[in-house]
């Protein structure tokens, strides 16, 4: 979990939360979860895709994360803490896969479907 902690501390300072790990596989919880959003096209509805697309962290969250990336950093961080940027993490790759879903199925809304013939 270092690996995560550093990141996540770049993508904090840098200004952006989205957190990617390795979700492609689909079998993480964020991804199959997030499967359970789906229509059978494989999809997200639109209107959810779109509102997804809006979501992201408070400030405070925001704030709270760069305090415990900082910390971590620092070695000085306690279990509870990282239990809770963990959790951060975990919040921000749930989120980050949700949103890639979501322009995903946007685009190919967009593109429609293609005949071939």
């Amino acid at each position: 979990m270092e690996v995560y902690r550093r990141d996540l501390l770049y993508l904090v300072q840098s200004g952006s939360i989205m957190h990617m790990t390795s979700t492609s596989n689909g079998t993480s919880p964020a991804a199959i979860f997030a499967r359970l959003w789906e229509t059978k096209n494989g999809r997200l509805p639109r209107t959810l895709a779109r509102t997804v697309l809006k979501l992201g962290f408070s400030e405070q969250d925001k704030s709270r994360m760069h305090e415990l990336a900082q910390k971590n950093a620092a070695g000085r961080i306690s279990r509870d803490e990282i239990q809770e940027l963990d959790n951060y993490i975990s919040a921000g790759d749930f989120l980050a896969l949700l949103q890639s879903k979501a322009r995903r199925s946007l685009r190919k809304a967009r593109v429609g479907p293609t005949h071939h013939g």
